[in-house]
């Protein structure tokens, strides 16, 4: 086995309507940069119907659970690995391939540029402008033009959901970055009060059949975002909507099977086994 080799470079990342560049901290393994190109170059050779998310989703399955990934350093910089993956790194990361086929620039440093935008407010890499929470990232990722945040039909999105979060701020201790900086916690308390207070709809786990109309609603490729009844929390998990013939299934990063795998059982199921799991959102990306 060939050694792998981790690299720590300074990249000037230019994003999309900013003013000026960004240095951000790369940290990567150049197996992850082989990957990537090997990656693209399979897309263009296999993928006619353009729905990258779910190709790149399934060229990952396999590889192992790990997380807390992005918080291995004493200051944040822009982890990329495609060696393992935790449920949201997983979909970041697909998104980010997705883009660079999409906009016909896949390249390693244009893979890296679409996934700080993608992770980051703005595109700045820093802890306190991490999008932690689901409904920050959707909202901040709606803005950038990247995915659609679909609030509709009514039915199947007959239910809403009133965002009330706390929880990193109430348990700092939980997070490694946060208990060696606790005073980026004025911060994460701003992205809180941002989200918190608003509502928006899902489509409630009992809805979750194989019909013609949540067919029509939910595409593969979409990301499917679990909702939680857990007090401070707005999301669960996070996984990638994959149709077969019984109905839907989820491509994750699965904590309970320990690697990325496109779930055997039944989506609705799956989402029936577990007493906090309310319902979902659903992202596509654009």
């Amino acid at each position: 086995m060939k050694k792998k080799i981790k690299y720590l470079l300074f990249f000037c990342l230019l994003f999309m309507g900013a003013a000026e560049a960004h240095a951000a901290r790369i940290d990567y393994w150049r197996s992850d940069s082989i990957k990537v190109m090997k990656l693209f170059r399979k897309a263009h050779r296999e993928v006619r119907d353009s729905n990258y998310m779910l190709f790149f989703g399934r060229q990952l399955i396999g590889l192992p659970y790990v997380a807390k990934t992005l918080d291995q350093h004493k200051e944040e910089q822009l982890v990329v690995n495609l060696r393992q993956f935790d449920c949201t790194t997983l979909v970041e990361t697909v998104l980010a391939l997705s883009e660079c086929m999409k906009r016909k620039t896949p390249d390693f440093t244009h893979f890296c540029k679409e996934l700080a935008l993608i992770r980051y407010r703005d595109g700045i890499v820093s802890y306190p402008t991490r999008q932690h929470y689901f409904t920050y990232w959707i909202n901040q990722n709606v803005r950038k033009r990247l995915v659609t945040d679909l609030q509709g039909p009514v039915p199947p999105f007959t239910a809403k959901q009133l965002v009330s979060v706390n929880y990193m701020t109430t348990h700092p201790s939980a997070y490694p970055m946060l208990k060696m900086h606790p005073n980026w916690i004025g911060e994460i308390r701003k992205m809180e009060d941002s989200i918190s207070g608003h509502t928006y709809r899902y489509i409630p786990k009992a809805a979750l059949d194989n019909s013609a109309l949540l067919r029509s609603t939910i595409h593969n490729g979409d990301i499917i975002v679990i909702l939680t009844s857990k007090r401070g929390l707005d999301t669960s998990h996070i996984g990638i909507a994959v149709w077969h013939a019984d109905g839907l299934h989820l491509l994750n990063a699965s904590a309970i099977r320990h690697h990325v795998v496109e779930e055997p059982k039944l989506f609705r199921t799956y989402m029936m086994e577990h007493p906090t799991f309310t319902g979902i959102r659903v992202v596509r990306a654009i």
